[in-house]
């Protein structure tokens, strides 16, 4: 008998997954809700590029094109998830959203595990791949006197570059790869003032040193003792990076490896040391409040900005489709990821944010789960 599989979302971790099941002999169908492959990276800012090597970024059985570059382009990257797509020869139903997850009675099961309600109707599978996405909920925190402020609160998935923002007052809460990487974008690209509000300060290392990427010491030290890594993260913080606690940003009393195991990993430095350093973006504390037309610190400092770009980050939204079968954990993570199955023939891809790179943790999960879904098949 054919081994069925359904793996939800046609971002890199669901087509990576169905590529590898696929190559072990399994029938496999993506379903994707959207018209297109990789559609939340066809959606993210202009300037975005990947953080981790193009070598170490590529998913099994394709290379990245030479020609893109040492860092990927946000476009090339969608251009290499449709070539994905075509050079697999995957099954993508489009259009098609998943909505719930049951197992059926014995009873009723027959020979099948798992039973998919879709927009489209109810299917089953022996196995289910869940790849809906680490990023797929954008998050505004519910700040205190939001609804009566008289200036814009836009979320960080919206803006695409700072043409909308030239010559206008900005306040960018969050200062994650994305918060950061958009203030020094608005700097570069005209606006009147750039605020960037921190509430817990990051780790920060270069991008790269020469030919030294920051994501080959990641895959170093990922199985090292996190003590150990805390320890010589500092010694590195120091070498590398100006000090900037006076502007800040200190070093965090949280080692490195800490940070990560926490679910946070360090801000790749493309620029934002630079503008910090020549005060073209000033580091202030969390947003507290808002009042009227004016944002309250929580230093007790007001700022009146036009617009807050809000990079705060995205939920997971698992809780409708398998809430109910007791495989998430806290903040809706699921409890099994790593190629590990969160019930038989269920699992989850794509929702870690490893120091190793995200892209190359998804191809490592491919791997792991088709072994898992296939073995003795």
């Amino acid at each position: 008998m054919v081994l069925t599989v359904s793996v939800i979302g046609a971002g890199p971790a669901g087509l990576a997954a169905a590529a590898t099941l696929q190559a072990r002999g399994a029938d496999v169908t993506v379903l994707e809700k959207s018209e297109h492959v990789g559609d939340t990276w066809r959606h993210h800012y202009d300037r975005l590029h990947l953080h981790t090597t193009r070598g170490l970024s590529k998913l099994p059985g394709l290379a990245i094109p030479r020609e893109y570059g040492r860092w990927v382009a946000r476009d090339d990257v969608v251009r290499y998830l449709e070539a994905y797509a075509v050079h697999h020869d995957l099954r993508i139903e489009h259009g098609v959203e998943v909505t719930r997850l049951d197992r059926p009675a014995a009873e009723d099961a027959a020979d099948r595990v798992w039973e998919i309600t879709t927009t489209d109707g109810t299917r089953t599978a022996d196995a289910v791949v869940v790849a809906t996405g680490y990023n797929h909920t954008p998050h505004v925190p519910d700040w205190p006197g939001q609804d009566g402020f008289t200036g814009e609160v836009v979320h960080a998935s919206r803006y695409r570059n700072p043409a909308p923002y030239a010559g206008r007052h900005v306040l960018v809460a969050g200062v994650g790869n994305t918060g950061a990487e958009i203030a020094h974008d608005l700097v570069e690209g005209g606006a009147a003032s750039v605020h960037l509000a921190v509430r817990t300060p990051p780790h920060i290392v270069p991008r790269n040193q020469g030919p030294w990427a920051a994501q080959y010491t990641g895959v170093l030290v990922r199985h090292l003792p996190a003590r150990l890594v805390d320890t010589v993260g500092v010694a590195v913080r120091k070498a590398s990076i100006p000090d900037l606690s006076d502007l800040g940003l200190p070093i965090p009393d949280v080692g490195i490896a800490s940070r990560v195991d926490q679910g946070s990993v360090p801000l790749q430095d493309v620029g934002i040391v630079a503008a910090v350093l020549a005060g073209s973006v000033r580091v202030v504390a969390p947003i507290e409040r808002f009042d009227g037309a004016e944002v309250v610190l929580a230093d007790g400092a007001r700022l009146t900005p036009d617009v807050v770009l809000a990079a705060t980050g995205y939920r997971r939204a698992l809780e409708p489709v398998v809430g109910h079968l007791g495989v998430l954990g806290d903040r809706g993570k699921p409890v099994a990821t790593l190629g590990r199955p969160a019930a038989p023939g269920l699992y989850f891809t794509g929702f870690t944010n490893p120091i190793s790179g995200m892209l190359l943790e998804m191809a490592a999960d491919a791997r792991r789960i088709a072994r898992n879904v296939t073995r003795g098949r």
